[in-house]
C-alpha cells in the first residue's frame, strides 16, 4: 500500500522519516507500537482538507532508521520528539496520540518542557500498570523471543496485530503491518524496541499529570483488549479536567476500527 515519508530528520541514533500534508494550524499524530505513521493514512488526509498535518515513524519502526545499539525507551522517544516539534519550528499545535504515542507525548510535555495547544490521547500507555500481556513476556524473555523459528515470530506479530482490532484487518493490511518485522532483520527489530519500552518511563511523570493546563481529550474504544478501559478510567482521574468519550463497537485501533469517527471527534472543537 502506498504510504511515504519523503522528509528526514537526522538523530545521533538515525533518521527518523517524515511529512507533512495539508494547510492550517498544525496537528501532529504519533503512532505506537508495533505500528507506524502507516496507521494514519486515512485519518491524515481528512485532517488535512482543513489542518497541517504533521506524521512521522519512531526511530526504530517503520521507514526510519533501525539498528543495533539504538536507544529506543520511551525517554528517548520523548526526546527525539521535542526536537522534532523545534525542527518543525511549531508553536503549541494539537498532538494526537495512540498506544505507546501516548507515554511519548505526554513525557515530552511534562519533563521535555514541549508545549501544546491541545491533546488528544486515545487507548494510550499514559501510566499504572501497564506493563502487562506481551509487553511484560517480551521484558521477561527477551533472548527466547529473539531465537523464536522465523514462522514462529511472524504468527505472533500477526496473532498480536489481529487482537489489537474488534472489527478486522481489511486486506492487505496485516501485510503491511507485518512487512518491517519480517525476516531476521524485522525480528531483531521488533524485540529490540519491544525490550526497551518499560513502565518506569511513565511513572516518572504520573504525579504530574493533574498539572497538565492544556485541553486534553481522551477517546478509547470500548472493546480495547490490549488497553481495556480501566486504563481511560485510571487516566480521567489523573487529568479530571480531560473529556472522556467512548468509541463503542471498537478496540485498540480506532483508526481500522472506526476511523470516521475517530476523525470526527478530532475534527471537534475541545
Amino acid at each position: 500500500m502506498d504510504w511515504t515519508l519523503d522528509e528526514a530528520f537526522e538523530t545521533p541514533d538515525g533518521a527518523v522519516r517524515w511529512a507533512v500534508m495539508g494547510r492550517g494550524d498544525p496537528v501532529v499524530l504519533v503512532h505506537g507500537t508495533p505500528y507506524s505513521s502507516f496507521l494514519w493514512r486515512d485519518v491524515a488526509p481528512a485532517l488535512a482538507l482543513t489542518r497541517r498535518v504533521f506524521v512521522f515513524d519512531h526511530l526504530g519502526f517503520g521507514r526510519s532508521d533501525r539498528h543495533e545499539g539504538q536507544d529506543l525507551s520511551l525517554a528517548a522517544h520523548a526526546r527525539t520528539f521535542r526536537r522534532l516539534l523545534d525542527h518543525w519550528d511549531l508553536s503549541r499545535p494539537s498532538v494526537v496520540a495512540h498506544d505507546i504515542g501516548g507515554a511519548v507525548a505526554l513525557r515530552a510535555l511534562l519533563l521535555e518542557g514541549a508545549d501544546y495547544g491541545d491533546l488528544t490521547l486515545f487507548d494510550a500507555v499514559s501510566g499504572g500498570r501497564w506493563e502487562r500481556g506481551l509487553f511484560q513476556l517480551v521484558l521477561q524473555q527477551t533472548e527466547v523471543f529473539r531465537q523464536l523459528p522465523g514462522y514462529a515470530h511472524e504468527a505472533l506479530v500477526a496473532a498480536h496485530l489481529r487482537h489489537a482490532t474488534h472489527a478486522g484487518l481489511r486486506p492487505g493490511v496485516l501485510d503491511a503491518f507485518l512487512e518491517p518485522w519480517r525476516g531476521a532483520e524485522g525480528q531483531a527489530a521488533f524485540y529490540r524496541q519491544y525490550s526497551q519500552i518499560r513502565q518506569a518511563d511513565t511513572a516518572g511523570y504520573e504525579q504530574l499529570l493533574g498539572g497538565i493546563s492544556v485541553p486534553v481529550r481522551l477517546l478509547w474504544g470500548r472493546e480495547d483488549r490490549i488497553l481495556p478501559p480501566e486504563h481511560a478510567r485510571w487516566l480521567h482521574e489523573k487529568i479530571p479536567h480531560a473529556e472522556l468519550h467512548w468509541v463503542e463497537g471498537a478496540g485498540h485501533l480506532l483508526q481500522e476500527d472506526a476511523p470516521a469517527r475517530l476523525t470526527a471527534h478530532l475534527t471537534a472543537a475541545f
